[in-house]
């Protein structure tokens, strides 16, 4: 079928061609829910894609949520509708039986003693309570469709593993105002008394009190405890409930509800919210803080708002809180010794919070151990710093020890992770003993990934290999460690072997007789396995260390060399340094994976393709990344192209280039300045940056501060040097920040209106991702469709 270019055309779904075809047509694997004890696994499935009718289900957008409004649960939620049980000692898998019909369950959680997983099922009424029985093999309904989960959370466990406790909704909730058919009663009036509110461009934010209305309504709940055998007693009554969690012990309840007054211009997660502790009968015992709304922040990516913040449960203690506040009033550009502090407080909260220890920069996170040690992280965004300490809890007022101080850019100096089990209240904490703790890494270096197991000494802070992977031609993803048992969780792969769980066993010798195999998933790409895949290493012109995934076409001869045409496919990223912006991450052994977004599929219509190629934009010392954005950009293009063609695979006068996203901006950007392709592809982009004034991706500048950085980063400005195809594509109901589909249309006006070749398609009822299966095969036919007329059937060069 052959494009028409011209006006507006109506055009029904259309399907790609039969090798792409192929490929998205297939049955998924399913994913794999493990217990702790790595004893029985849970085995969930759902379809690769939804439907445009489940997309056309009706849709509010408030808050920066997304609801069906008549079933209570988020509009854009993924639905799993099969599970089977499996066990290391049987990996036969089971049926369950008592399953919903046409199940679409989600929101898993496992019971404390992980006999059982509740779940929730999505009817054409709304949320239902199911619990599945892993010994019996049983699912049962526990509750009529009567579950809110519009602010997720809607489920969790009471510490007896007979109960729940969850979100309902009221039973007198108010009747929902259809915005488009009410009478306005005023006009909508937004004012500011002189404070400075620089935020980002969010979307579905509430627009008028109409939405305010709607919004408190779907968010309303009633807490309800509701018993295993399907007794329902209430608990708390009606709230804005967000986030629900038991004390470690069990006793406690620390819930967040949200209060008004609303915001029309940040999302909900900003409203006003109070962090109160309550028993585990309902009573409050409580307030730890009463957040009010953050619509002002000081400018820069490491601002922060005041008072107590980042409120959890301490993991290895029956019922502490922890928090953390700012030290410099949340502004990164005040000179301060310490930016943050972190604080304990015991329940029942009658004495004052501890002190435990003031940070350096932002609070990063917790590794719980024991009552004597912990591990606690902070970071510095502008500077791409991590420190990790080493903490005794137990004592206040302490500086820690660092043991490590690193750049969070560089893979290649990564410790790893530490290793974490199952306490006795259910709960992750550090896996130590004798003093000994255990990280986890992925094993980047120069010569390729090499995944470990590393052993470290806590006292004498030194650390030891335990195990390193020297796969070269698969994958080995080290996932959990048993230290009793000397036994790694590990999941291999390879380009043409799908991922599959096995036990690799550290007391045996050799790498097969270590290896126990748990999951046996097929590979349902077939049409893949044969596909040449390797990882290509190549400099840009400022001798940039770069690197790329290169596919050569089905059946291509690498003897006879006959050059292809080419699509290449990137993503810009920052850095602080050129030492990480040089490092190699990619891995040619991981599985060739086709998804909706992946250009790998057309390597069955005879393209080479160059994928996930590095894009590094650097700024070292004083001068920021984007400085020299397009500079960089186009010598990025360049090398890839060069380096490509320096092998003989391609005719470098047929390639294309395509990204989404931030990479769809990428694209606009190169076609603008540079005459490298022959056609571009760029999905859900933005290309003004002028209507993301407070900064956008890695830019914390705000348009005043660097109008010029601003001016020449975006494609629109420079619409009238585009003089190379390009296929626009963009999702209606895009919900990301700044890549309204504004940006699509209004650049597509400027590009037709100054005589460029330029398609614009919109995807209805799609957001920044698409997900609907019609959508998707239409989108895989338009990239095909461009790519061969202006692409693979372009003039060649000499």
């Amino acid at each position: 079928m052959s494009m028409n270019l011209n006006g507006q055309i109506n055009l029904e779904y259309q399907k790609p061609p039969k090798e792409i075809l192929d490929l998205v047509d297939v049955k998924l694997a399913p994913y794999v829910l493990m217990d702790d004890q790595k004893q029985n696994m849970v085995l969930i499935f759902r379809d690769a894609y939804e439907s445009i009718d489940d997309l056309s289900r009706e849709e509010m957008r408030l808050g920066g949520l997304r609801i069906d409004p008549k079933t209570n649960i988020g509009s854009r939620v993924t639905y799993y509708n099969k599970l089977k049980l499996s066990s290391v000692d049987d990996t036969s898998q089971f049926e369950v039986k008592g399953m919903p019909e046409e199940p679409r369950l989600t929101n898993f959680s496992w019971s404390p003693d992980q006999s059982m997983l509740a779940m929730t099922n999505t009817t054409s009424e709304g949320v239902e309570l199911w619990v599945l029985d892993i010994a019996k093999r049983s699912a049962k309904k526990l509750t009529g469709p009567k579950i809110n989960a519009n602010l997720g959370d809607p489920i969790n466990w009471f510490k007896d593993g007979k109960n729940l406790l969850v979100k309902f909704v009221p039973s007198e909730r108010k009747e929902l105002i259809n915005t488009e058919e009410a009478i306005p009663t005023g006009p909508t009036i937004s004012v500011n008394d002189g404070k400075k509110a620089q935020n980002r461009t969010y979307q579905d934010l509430l627009k008028n009190p109409n939405d305010e209305h709607n919004f408190e309504q779907l968010s309303l709940s009633e807490l309800k405890k509701v018993s295993i055998d399907g007794n329902i007693s209430d608990w708390k009554s009606k709230g804005m409930y967000r986030e629900i969690s038991f004390s470690p012990d069990g006793e406690n309840v620390l819930i967040t509800e949200m209060k008004r007054p609303f915001s029309y211009i940040v999302t909900y997660y900003r409203f006003p919210a109070d962090y109160a502790v309550y028993s585990k009968e309902g009573k409050q015992i409580k307030l730890i803080e009463a957040v009010p709304l953050t619509e002002e922040l000081p400018q820069g990516f490491m601002a922060t708002r005041e008072g107590k913040r980042s409120i959890g449960w301490r993991a290895d203690a029956p019922s502490t809180i922890h928090f953390v506040q700012a030290l410099d009033e949340g502004d990164p550009e005040k000179e301060v010794e310490k930016r943050d502090e972190f604080f304990l407080w015991d329940a029942p909260f009658k004495k004052d919070p501890k002190s435990i220890i003031k940070l350096n920069n932002r609070y990063a996170g917790m590794d719980w151990g024991n009552e004597k040690l912990a591990i606690i992280y902070d970071y510095w965004w502008n500077s791409r710093n991590l420190k990790t300490y080493i903490i005794d809890p137990s004592k206040s007022g302490q500086e820690g020890t660092i043991i490590y101080d690193r750049n969070y850019q560089d893979r290649y100096s990564d410790p790893g992770d530490f290793v974490t089990k199952r306490n006795e209240y259910g709960r992750s904490v550090m896996e130590i003993k004798d003093n000994k703790a255990y990280l986890i890494g992925d094993g980047y270096s120069e010569e390729g990934q090499f995944p470990f197991l590393d052993e470290y000494d806590l006292v004498g802070k030194k650390t030891k290999r335990l195990y390193q992977s020297n796969y070269t031609d698969k994958v080995e993803d080290l996932r959990d460690f048993q230290v009793d048992k000397n036994q790694l969780l590990v999941r291999i792969e390879s380009p043409s072997v799908y991922p599959n769980y096995y036990f690799r066993d550290l007391n045996k010798e050799g790498d097969d007789a270590q290896l126990e195999q748990l999951t046996d998933f097929e590979n349902p790409f077939k049409a893949m396995q044969d596909v040449h895949k390797e990882v290509i290493e190549y400099k840009r012109e400022d001798g940039l260390d770069l690197s790329a995934t290169l596919y050569l076409p089905v059946g291509y001869d690498m003897e006879k060399k006959e050059k292809m045409p080419m699509i290449l496919w990137a993503y810009p990223q920052e850095f602080k340094d050129k030492s990480s912006a040089g490092q190699n991450t990619s891995n040619p052994n991981e599985f060739i994976y086709p998804y909706y977004g992946s250009p790998v599929y057309w390597v069955t219509r005879g393209y080479v393709v160059l994928d996930d190629a590095a894009f590094p934009i650097v700024g070292e010392g004083e001068e920021e990344p984007n400085d020299s954005f397009r500079k960089q950009l186009v010598a990025n293009a360049k090398a890839a192209i060069d380096a490509v063609d320096e092998l003989g695979y391609i005719d470098r006068n047929k390639v294309a280039v395509g990204g989404h996203s931030y990479g769809a901006f990428m694209v606009a950007n190169l076609l603008s300045h540079s005459d490298l392709f022959a056609a571009g592809i760029a999905r859900s982009g933005a290309y003004n940056r002028t209507l993301t004034p407070f900064g956008f991706q890695s830019e914390e500048r705000h348009y005043w501060d660097a109008p010029e950085v601003y001016y020449k980063m975006s494609p629109f400005m420079h619409a009238d040097k585009m003089k190379t195809p390009l296929l626009l594509v963009h999702g209606e109901a895009d919900n990301n920040s700044g890549t309204y589909p504004m940006q699509s249309e209004r650049y597509f006006n400027a590009l037709k209106g100054l005589g460029a070749t330029v398609r614009l398609v919109i995807l209805p009822k799609e957001s920044h991702g698409y997900r609907a299966k019609e959508s998707i095969l239409h989108l895989l036919w338009e990239q095909d469709e461009w790519m061969e007329k202006y692409v693979k059937n372009a003039e060649s060069g000499d």
